[in-house]
């Protein structure tokens, strides 16, 4: 998928939502819980109530990963389904890899290749030769960790030297990469503050943004910082739409939800004129 055709998506739905899929079997609702795989058909059914509203869905890996090879199982159909039914949603692997040489690439391979998603978020912190395998692959993205939403980011990544922050600097470097025009970057919500400066290193680049929502991000503020002239945002939301009800209807209640987003970005898209 070009980036070009994903903001035709983004205009025509007049929406900049991603769905992030982290399915816990423990908390979908019980009726569920029986069926013969009950993680693609909580997803199945949150994908058809949702897909209006949204132009990007994210499956978390650790969520599937947890439940074995049943897990993958999920997995794979989820994202065959997205493919044969929804094609135009931009799908991203959650998996946040970061390794390096064969390594990276078999990574790349497996996502980009026999899973057939359009993005993988990875790990940058073993630099280029963790990154570069990604971004070899035409019309597939890598999307660095680059600020993130938890509390834990203070650790490491706002580290200063010689003038700059760690994740700046990551900013920075990656722009110097092979196939760096193929990256887009995780920059959480509960960090808006700092998005305006992320412009200024990487002013054109999609970010991706969760924390949106249960971790009490403003999207108001991260669309008044990080919006350009393509939009440039896909803003995550995972707890807040698929977690919101654990009834029979619970499709229909994130469906709300995610309407509510959705009409909340048309009305920042409009302001800055992008529809």
């Amino acid at each position: 998928m070009t980036q070009e055709f994903l903001f035709e998506q983004i205009k025509a739905k007049k929406s900049f939502l991603c769905v992030g899929l982290d399915i816990d079997l423990e908390k979908i609702p019980p009726h569920l819980k029986a069926q013969e795989d009950p993680l693609f058909s909580f997803a199945k059914e949150i994908i058809d109530a949702t897909h209006a509203y949204a132009v990007a869905y994210k499956p978390n890996l650790a969520f599937f990963e947890t439940y074995g090879l049943k897990g993958w199982h999920a997995f794979d159909k989820i994202a065959k389904y997205l493919k044969q039914n929804y094609p135009q949603h931009f799908v991203i692997a959650d998996a946040k890899r970061g390794d390096i040489g064969n390594t990276a690439t078999r990574y790349a391979k497996a996502f980009f290749e026999t899973y057939e998603v359009d993005a993988v978020t990875i790990a940058p912190y073993m630099g280029k030769d963790a990154v570069e395998p990604f971004l070899a692959f035409k019309g597939k993205y890598g999307i660095l960790l680059a600020l993130t939403s938890n509390p834990g980011a203070f650790d490491f990544q706002f580290t200063e030297a010689e003038g700059e922050q760690l994740y700046e600097k990551v900013l920075r470097l990656s722009l110097e990469w092979k196939g760096a025009e193929q990256l887009m970057y995780v920059v959480g919500a509960t960090k808006a503050s700092a998005i305006a400066s992320i412009r200024k290193i990487v002013p054109d680049a999609f970010l991706l943004v969760p924390g949106v929502g249960a971790q009490g991000g403003s999207l108001k503020a991260v669309a008044e910082a990080g919006l350009t002239s393509q939009c440039g945002l896909l803003v995550n939301s995972s707890r807040g739409i698929i977690y919101a009800s654990q009834t029979e209807d619970f499709a229909a209640t994130a469906a709300r939800e995610a309407q509510k987003l959705q009409e909340e970005m048309a009305m920042y898209l409009s302001q800055k004129n992008l529809v």
